[in-house]
C-alpha cells in the first residue's frame, strides 16, 4: 500500500488546483463536510498546536479526528482518532475505501496530473473521520493554504500560526505572498485565530477576514499568554482565552514558542465549541488537557542520566524553527557543552538553519538521512564550516554514528550539563527517534 502511494506525486510537490481533490471528495460523498473543522496553517508550530487543540476538545467531551503531516516514524501517526494514531488495520481500511474512487478520478483526468500522495492521504483522513464518526476534526495544512488538498474543507475555525519563509520553491520568498496563500484557509463565516505576526502580514490576514466576513481573534489582543515560568519538565502558564483567564496551567513542553502555541490552541478550542464569557471552558478540563500534551520530536528529551549526555530531538527545519530552538535551549537548559547533530533536506535554507543554531551549539556533527531529498553531508559540512568555523564541525554520513560521535564530543567536557540535540529535518529526527528506541505516538 505504501509502495502504491509512493509511486504518486510526492508531498513536496504542489499544483495550484483543488479540482482533483474536490472530484475525489465528491465521489466519497464529501466526508469533509460532516463535522466542524479546525484548520491550521503557518510556517512553524502546526503539529504541536494541533495536538493541543485535539487534547482540549477531547477533554471537554468531543470525539475528535486529527490529521497532521509529515509523520516522524510511522505513516499511521498522520490520522488520529480519539487523540491516538489509527491502527495499521484501520489505516489500510481507509486506503481500501478510497482506492477505487482514486482510480476513477485518475481515469477521468485527461491531461491533468494524477492525484498526489498527499491528496490520497487527505481523502483517507476525511473518510476515516466520517466513518468513526467524529464530532470535530483538527486538520493541519500540508503546504501553503489556498491550494492545499486540505482546503476542500470549510473550516469553522481557521488558525494562522506565525508566518515566515519556507517551501520557497512553491510559495515564493516574499513573506507577504506567502501570507496571501495561507490566508486562503479563512472562509466565509469562520473564526480566524491569528498568532502574533509581523505587522504587514497581520494586515493581509485581517484584510482576508474582512473580505469573507470572518470573525477575528488576535494573539496579544483577544487572547494570549499572561504569565509564563519555566518549570521542571516544561512550563507553568497563565493564559487569557476568549472566554476567560486560566491559571496554573502546566504544559510539559519547552520553549516560549510552545506557550504561544498553547494560547492559540486554547482560543481555537474555545471558538469551536462557542465558549464565551458567560460559559467559559471548565478550568480543570483545560489544565488536564494541557498537562496531557505530548509533541514528539519537539524539544523532546529522549535519553540522559547522571553519566550520560542528555539527548534532545527537535524537528526544526527552517531558520525560524532553528532560532526558536536556540532561544529555548539557552533559556531553559543549562548545558555546559551542547553538540548538534544536523541533517537537512535539499531545497531548505541550510545556511539559515545553521546560522540559527550556531549561538546555542559548541560543536556540530553534520549527517544525512534516508530521504532521497537529503542534502549531501559533505556539502552541508562545507556550509557548516563557513558558519561555525572548521574546528567546530565534523562530518559523519551515518546518522547512528553521528549521534554516537556527538555523545563522545559532549562527554569530553566531563561533569554534568552536557548534551546532544538532533535537528535540521523531520526525517532526521524521526529516524533518530527510532534509533533511540522510542515508539511512535
Amino acid at each position: 500500500m505504501d509502495a502504491a502511494l509512493d509511486r504518486r506525486w510526492p508531498e513536496s510537490v504542489m499544483e495550484p488546483s483543488l479540482e482533483r481533490m474536490q472530484a475525489l471528495c465528491d465521489a466519497l460523498g464529501d466526508p469533509q463536510h460532516g463535522y466542524p473543522v479546525v484548520h491550521l496553517t503557518g510556517t512553524n508550530g502546526k503539529t504541536s498546536t494541533s495536538r493541543m487543540v485535539d487534547a482540549l476538545l477531547s477533554e471537554v467531551g468531543l470525539r475528535t479526528g486529527r490529521y497532521t503531516s509529515p509523520h516522524l516514524q510511522r505513516a499511521t501517526e498522520r490520522i488520529n482518532l480519539d487523540n491516538r494514531p489509527v491502527t495499521p488495520e484501520r489505516y489500510v481500511a481507509a486506503y481500501r475505501e478510497v482506492e477505487p474512487l482514486v482510480e476513477l478520478v485518475d481515469a477521468q483526468r485527461g491531461e491533468a496530473p494524477a492525484l498526489s500522495k498527499f491528496e490520497v492521504l487527505t481523502a483517507m483522513a476525511f473518510a476515516a473521520f466520517s466513518d468513526a464518526p467524529v464530532e470535530a476534526a483538527v486538520v493541519e495544512v500540508g503546504l501553503g493554504g489556498r491550494w492545499d488538498a486540505t482546503n476542500v474543507a470549510d473550516a469553522a475555525v481557521a488558525v494562522i500560526l506565525p508566518i515566515g519563509v519556507d517551501h520557497a520553491e512553491y510559495l515564493g520568498d516574499d513573506v507577504l505572498d506567502i501570507a496571501r496563500e495561507k490566508a486562503g484557509i479563512i472562509k466565509e463565516g469562520s473564526v480566524a485565530v491569528l498568532a502574533a505576526q509581523d505587522r504587514k502580514v497581520a494586515e493581509i490576514l485581517i484584510e482576508r477576514c474582512a473580505e469573507v466576513g470572518a470573525q477575528v481573534a488576535r494573539e496579544g489582543a483577544e487572547f494570549g499568554v499572561v504569565e509564563r515560568e519555566v518549570a521542571v519538565g516544561g512550563q507553568r502558564l497563565e493564559l487569557q482565552g476568549l472566554s476567560g483567564r486560566y491559571d496554573d496551567v502546566f504544559l510539559p513542553l519547552h520553549g516560549e514558542h510552545q506557550a504561544s502555541n498553547a494560547a492559540v490552541a486554547l482560543a481555537a478550542a474555545e471558538a469551536l465549541v462557542g465558549a464565551g464569557t458567560a460559559q467559559p471552558l471548565d478550568p480543570d478540563a483545560v489544565r488536564a488537557a494541557f498537562a496531557s500534551v505530548r509533541s514528539p520530536g519537539r524539544l523532546e528529551p529522549v535519553e540522559g542520566g547522571p553519566d550520560r549526555p542528555t539527548v534532545l530531538l527537535d524537528a526544526a527545519h527552517n531558520p525560524a524553527g532553528a532560532q526558536a530552538l536556540a532561544t529555548a535551549l539557552g533559556a531553559e537548559f543549562r548545558f555546559t557543552r551542547l553538540v548538534g547533530v544536523v541533517g537537512v533536506l535539499r531545497g531548505k535554507d541550510a545556511r539559515g538553519i545553521l546560522e540559527g543554531l550556531e549561538p546555542a551549539l559548541h560543536e556540530v556533527v553534520v549527517t544525512t538521512n534516508s530521504s532521497p531529498r537529503a542534502m549531501d553531508p559533505d556539502e552541508l559540512g562545507a556550509l557548516a564550516a563557513e558558519v561555525f568555523g572548521a574546528d567546530r564541525v565534523s562530518v559523519e554520513p551515518s546518522l547512528a554514528a553521528a549521534v554516537e560521535q556527538a555523545r563522545e564530543i559532549a562527554e569530553e567536557a566531563g561533569g554534568s550539563g552536557v548534551g546532544v540535540v538532533v535537528t535540521g529535518s523531520v526525517v532526521t529526527v524521526g529516524e533518530a527517534r527510532t534509533l533511540l528506541g522510542k515508539e511512535p505516538e
